[in-house]
């Protein structure tokens, strides 16, 4: 008698817990917000942007993530709203039509990531390079920009020639004072000071396939840049799994500012993530004459701590195509596991550029700034297997480590190969004093140079960095040479020995340690 009560009570106790878990698991997915219940129809016709900008503004509100139905597809139509996510967001296998070719605002952004957090002010007067503690103590982990509008840096040269931009740096100042992401500049004047607090919490964008028709607006003169993007402006947030096609592309077109373009935060990974290559066009440039235009699908700018993982594309060799992303201003970069045509830094990057088991096309390995940059377990195709940009003075301040590489010069088209690309003949003020890097180790790397000129004698370590010039005058902003080159484990395909540089100033002040 007592064995059958225990197990009519062990039966009522399952199913009291059945019934809980039950209605737990239906309460958690009551918590979920959809697109449909703000009345998007998925189906690619119907404009459901307004449905979604209502569905964030609900889950924003009340701290809810936001999952979409896999077998939808949302067309995001022509209107100029943007939709502000704020909580975890689960795109999954969702598809996304975005049509350019008619919109009320080209420069409007679909969706922006930000914070939800009340800035606050901070009274910072001077700074001094790599300069560790401030005396400030916010209240939040603050990702802070600070600049001074009295003096002007990457004073641009060549065919996009400008009068260069505000000195400017970005770091996170925690809030015991403490700064990561070292100050490049000396500050004797603070002009402005932009305060960003960063969630504790971080935010994850999962999933969706994108699909942009692209533009084919005419403008003769100059760029006018397009939007129609995902703006990314809080920190601590990780983009995974997200896919963006392009396609309609015309014979005209004007750039994208960036499909995911990430700006004045801190602590952001792309991972999983595929990419579109866009046409290359062309325009007038800023010294009156024809120069290439083309859109990046990922832009990074002021940005502390970047990470790409395993982030793909395809035709990374296909010259009509303009490089897939560029960034300015950043701090620390790290790329691991990518397929890329490029990776580039306009305007700097300091403390460390990482390329690890990583494959790049045609445009190569680009670099300004200063730090430690390290190349390793990687497959390039560049015209130099790193090109420090000539129209920000090919500057840069540190050292490079280059470690288990194979390159294969121009993608294998006919040339001389020049490891290290620069361009910097001393005439012109970039802003700052302009340096080849202090000191490059090589060790472990194929070149393959079969593909090379009849009167071929061997690749060159280091271009010539006055492009063939014979300058008779004194030069009024020198180049700072490179130190030390170190080399070991080198091959070519060719077995020709390699030699330093063509021009004789670099040969004869770089030392050269082999073995």
């Amino acid at each position: 008698m007592n064995s059958r009560r225990n197990a009519i009570m062990f039966v009522s106790i399952v199913a009291v817990f059945v019934s809980g878990l039950s209605v737990g698991v239906r309460g958690a997915e009551g918590k979920i917000v959809t697109y449909e219940t703000f009345g998007a129809i998925g189906d690619g016709v119907h404009d459901d942007l307004p449905a979604i900008c209502e569905a964030h503004k609900h889950a924003n509100a009340n701290g809810l993530p936001v999952q979409t139905k896999a077998g939808a597809t949302y067309h995001l139509g022509s209107k100029a709203l943007t939709a502000i996510i704020a909580t975890d967001t689960d795109w999954n296998t969702s598809r996304f039509t975005i049509d350019d070719t008619q919109v009320e605002n080209h420069r409007k952004s679909l969706f922006e990531v930000r914070s939800l957090l009340e800035s606050e002010a901070l009274q910072i007067d001077r700074l001094t390079r790599d300069q560790t503690q401030l005396a400030v103590r916010p209240k939040y982990d603050c990702h802070v920009v600070v600049t001074n509008n009295k003096k002007k840096r990457f004073i641009r040269r060549g065919l996009n020639q400008n009068s260069g931009v505000s000195q400017r740096d970005c770091f996170i100042l925690r809030r015991d004072g403490s700064v990561e992401g070292a100050i490049d500049w000396d500050y004797d004047n603070v002009s402005r000071v932009e305060v960003h607090p960063m969630d504790d919490k971080p935010l994850v964008l999962r999933g969706g396939v994108f699909t942009t028709f692209a533009n084919r607006m005419k403008q003769e003169v100059g760029y006018n840049y397009w939007a129609r993007n995902i703006v990314i402006t809080r920190s601590n947030t990780e983009v995974d799994g997200l896919t963006h096609y392009v396609v309609g592309e015309t014979s005209v077109g004007h750039p994208y500012s960036g499909f995911i373009n990430i700006s004045n935060c801190a602590n952001i990974t792309l991972r999983n993530c595929f990419a579109t290559g866009h046409k290359t066009y062309s325009t007038i440039g800023a010294a009156g004459k024809p120069v290439s235009m083309g859109s990046y699908d990922y832009s990074v700018n002021s940005v502390v701590n970047f990470s790409m993982i395993n982030c793909r594309m395809n035709h990374i060799n296909d010259r009509s195509r303009w490089g897939v992303i560029g960034t300015n201003f950043c701090k620390n970069i790290l790329l691991e596991d990518c397929t890329l045509s490029r990776m580039d830094t306009h305007m700097g990057v300091s403390g460390t550029y990482v390329i690890r088991g990583c494959t790049l096309g045609y445009m190569g390995l680009n670099a300004i700034g200063r730090g430690l940059l390290t190349v390793e377990d990687s497959t390039l195709y560049g015209g130099s297997l790193i090109s420090f940009r000539s129209d920000y003075g090919s500057t840069w301040e540190g050292d490079v480590v280059i470690r288990n590489c194979r390159w294969i010069p121009a993608s294998g088209r006919t040339c001389w190969p020049e490891l290290i690309g620069t361009r910097n003949d001393g005439m012109h003020d970039f802003g700052y004093t302009c340096f080849m890097p202090r000191e490059i180790t090589i060790d472990g790397l194929f070149v393959d140079d079969s593909n090379h000129p009849r009167d071929y004698q061997g690749m060159y370590f280091f271009s010539d960095p006055d492009g063939g010039q014979r300058i008779e005058t004194d030069r009024p902003f020198p180049y700072q040479p490179c130190q030390r080159l170190r080399v070991r484990g080198l091959t070519t395909a060719s077995g020709k020995t390699p030699r330093v540089s063509r021009n004789a100033r670099i040969e004869k002040d770089v030392v050269l340690i082999e073995g």
